[in-house]
């Protein structure tokens, strides 16, 4: 099956070079703001070529999404777009792919989907249709759809990716909207007023951080209409509590990327001996080096947490107030203090092994506590980490275009 992806792949890698070549160009030098508008952050979109739907019909298909081929029904017209972000003070060029829809016989609305942890650098979405994440289907369901590859992937890749950081991961998303925004009305590309968000993994976190933003953030001069979010580990203290608790870990590539992550991004340089035993500390750098999927990454490190982590480290892990540095960020970047205004709905597998089932429960009895009126959770029974996305879209794709009215 992988087999036969590739080659379709690349099959399709061909055909687009021969019939795509245009490039839209951001000539305007002005300076970006705190809350800079479509026009200041737009830098290019890049035509990659139109795909039919039949073609995506069969990309999910091979891929193992063929519950999703009956919602493909109009052919697609991709871009590669490149976009401001400000990034520790300084702006970054960030990257993302755009999908339109074609032959829609109503205006369609303006989704964003984010996607889940990504190692390697040749999967961002940006580098369609060598690599296909899923995704692309909402366009061919009928949203004009941005994919954002996120701050370390794709043009912005000689940054490590700022893993679980609520604030770039937000701005990562809505300045990727609000150039798209800008592009579509300069190409002539009508949108309703109807926005949307969707996420799983990491895409869970990143929606709802970008759900906050544009939600506590009035001058984005975005109103969104609905987001669903998986498995998105929205509550990181939980997450460290419950890792603290278990003798063993399914993914400890999860780890090794959030320490190094929080390492990097928050300008600790503390050595990885801090955190974890050798040889695996001093294997963690070229395990991240963005050459690695996250078997290879897993097979060279331990689930036996007591064996990966430093035993001083793990100790304090266990301690209220050991690690307390980490432990504060952590928090900083959990949404303990907002409730979503929109109508939310959240997803999470029971036997999810890689990001706890209770991140989840604890982040939606928290909203319920708080007040929230437009948030439902639905577990997914029996589901792992990686089983329980499909449930969820099957689920969250018929509801968002329910409410695109």
């Amino acid at each position: 099956m992988l087999k036969n992806l590739a080659s379709l792949r690349w099959l399709l890698v061909l055909w687009l070079a021969v019939f795509s070549s245009c490039e839209y160009i951001n000539d305007d030098p002005t300076p970006i703001d705190p809350q800079p508008s479509g026009k200041d952050l737009f830098v290019t979109a890049e035509l990659v070529g139109t795909v039919p739907a039949a073609t995506l019909r069969n990309l999910a298909i091979q891929a193992g999404f063929e519950s999703f081929a009956p919602f493909a029904k109009y052919d697609v017209t991709f871009y590669r777009m490149v976009y401001k972000v400000k990034y520790q003070g300084q702006n970054v060029q960030a990257s993302g792919l755009l999908g339109i829809p074609r032959g829609m016989p109503t205006t369609p609305a303006l989704l964003s989907a984010q996607h889940g942890t990504m190692f390697r650098q040749a999967e961002a979405p940006s580098n369609f249709p060598a690599t296909f994440s899923g995704f692309e289907l909402f366009a061919s369901a009928g949203f004009i759809t941005v994919i954002p590859d996120f701050i370390g992937y794709g043009t912005s890749q000689n940054i490590f990716h700022p893993y679980f950081d609520r604030k770039s991961s937000a701005l990562t998303v809505v300045n990727m909207l609000k150039a798209a925004q800008y592009f579509l009305k300069s190409d002539g590309v009508a949108l309703n007023n109807n926005l949307f968000l969707a996420g799983y993994s990491e895409g869970g976190y990143v929606t709802m951080a970008a759900q906050q933003e544009i939600e506590t953030h009035p001058g984005h001069q975005l109103t969104l209409t609905a987001a669903a979010a998986g498995a998105g580990g929205y509550d990181l203290p939980e997450f460290l509590n419950q890792v603290a608790t278990v003798p063993t870990y399914a993914s400890p590539s999860f780890l090794a990327f959030i320490i190094q992550a929080y390492n990097t991004t928050y300008t600790w340089n503390r050595p990885l001996t801090d955190f974890f035993q050798q040889p695996y500390a001093g294997k963690i750098p070229t395990l991240l080096d963005g050459t690695k999927n996250i078997d290879q990454i897993n097979a060279e490190l331990t689930t036996n947490l007591a064996s990966l982590f430093n035993p001083t480290f793990y100790a304090n892990l266990k301690n209220p107030s050991g690690e307390p540095v980490l432990k504060q960020q952590l928090l900083e970047n959990s949404f303990n203090n907002w409730v979503p205004r929109s109508p939310t709905r959240l997803y999470h597998g029971t036997n999810d092994e890689s990001v706890f089932f209770s991140t989840s429960v604890t982040t939606y009895t928290r909203f319920q506590a708080a007040g929230a009126t437009n948030v439902a959770f639905f577990p997914i029974p029996g589901g792992t980490h990686r089983t329980s996305i499909v449930p969820m879209m099957l689920n969250a794709l018929p509801w968002l275009q329910s409410l695109d009215k």
